[in-house]
């Protein structure tokens, strides 16, 4: 799925070039107006890359009464920019599409990030067609994806200029993280996240609504929703596990009976967007401390071994979960476990448990 699309200004978005139109500035061009909208209802980010001053963007927004994630405008490389930009919003050069009018701007971009997927603005017209720009399910969360990266960038221009620790500059937020069981209304934003999510998603393929609805109903698991909010804005539903095993309830419900000492946790999912924020981290305390309470010894992990998904891996052994090196399965998966006896995780005072 395509989550970003990185446009050109001139005689793309705009039917002239900007800098060339002296006193009588060109009009926007309506399809593609139209496809921004478009997709930005579908939860697609939209940004701006070209080679003018940053008075062509503002003129271009004023233009379209479009929302653009990120912004780069400059004379330097239009790949240097569409990298910075996919760096900015957390987002792999494979879920991004770029259109440019320019045929030598997209052999470049094509060359140097053969991930993207370059388009001319004609291809862009058809677009929204495409089964890459076609979500099969739209959220209320996507069709606010613009708004939330907006809130994104008030944050993080915050956190600059914020001079302690990030545990401080999370508590100065007002960081909220609600932990609590999953219900039939958040399978489709389960199923968009499962999708969407690449970095930080332990098992790396896709739910369906009804794999997810059966995963709800069955009794040996739980599925656990993680909403996150804070001063700048509210993200939502932005991550989810689903347990198994001795002590699977979390104290969410009924212990399942206990068959061993063990509480397996076969998926975790998380949207980029609380990278940084203390999600991952207070979900794994808990799935930690909510194991123990229901009185199992170990907690297991099983997790794709993938370059996309390094975050996850990283915030499993900042758990104290390991993986033995030659634990790797034929399917690429490794089983990262720790005991939970000592010091476990600690969990923040910022975190509801429903």
């Amino acid at each position: 799925m395509i989550k970003c699309v990185v446009w050109d200004i001139d005689n793309t978005l705009l039917s002239g070039v900007y800098l060339e139109s002296g006193a009588e500035l060109p009009d926007a061009d309506r399809q593609l107006t139209g496809v921004l909208h478009q997709l930005a209802a579908r939860g697609i980010l939209n940004a701006l890359a070209s080679r003018n001053p940053p008075e062509a963007a503002a003129y271009v927004r004023q233009q379209t009464g479009a929302d653009f994630a990120a912004v780069e405008c400059g004379w330097e490389s239009k790949a240097d920019a569409i990298a910075r930009i996919a760096a900015g919003l957390s987002l792999a050069p494979d879920a991004i599409a770029f259109v440019d009018d320019d045929m030598l701007e997209r052999a470049e971009v094509a060359a140097r990030l053969p991930d993207v997927l370059v388009l001319t603005p004609d291809e862009a017209a058809e677009a929204p067609d495409w089964p890459q720009f076609s979500p099969a399910v739209i959220t209320a969360e996507a069709r606010r994806r613009s708004q939330l990266y907006a809130e994104r960038r008030c944050r993080q221009a915050a956190a600059a200029q914020f001079g302690g620790s990030r545990e401080d500059f999370l508590r100065r937020a007002g960081t909220r993280i609600t932990i609590g069981p999953a219900g039939p209304g958040d399978l489709p934003r389960l199923h968009e996240l499962s999708i969407r999510t690449h970095q930080l998603n332990s098992a790396g393929q896709p739910l369906t609504q009804a794999e997810l609805s059966g995963l709800l109903a069955a009794p040996e698991y739980a599925m656990i929703t993680v909403r996150l909010a804070d001063d700048f804005g509210d993200d939502g539903l932005v991550g989810a596990a689903i347990t198994t095993g001795n002590g699977a309830s979390g104290g969410l419900a009924a212990p399942v009976p206990a068959v061993s000492l063990v509480v397996s946790v076969p998926l975790i999912m998380m949207s980029c967007r609380a990278l940084g924020r203390g999600v991952l981290d207070a979900l794994l305390a808990w799935l930690c401390r909510s194991a123990v309470a229901d009185g199992a010894a170990e907690l297991r992990i099983p997790c794709l071994i993938s370059e996309r998904n390094v975050p996850m891996r990283l915030a499993l052994a900042t758990a104290g979960l390991r993986a033995e090196p030659a634990s790797v399965a034929a399917d690429g998966r490794a089983v990262f476990s720790r005991p939970l006896t000592g010091e476990l995780p600690r969990l923040p005072d910022w975190v509801t448990v429903e």
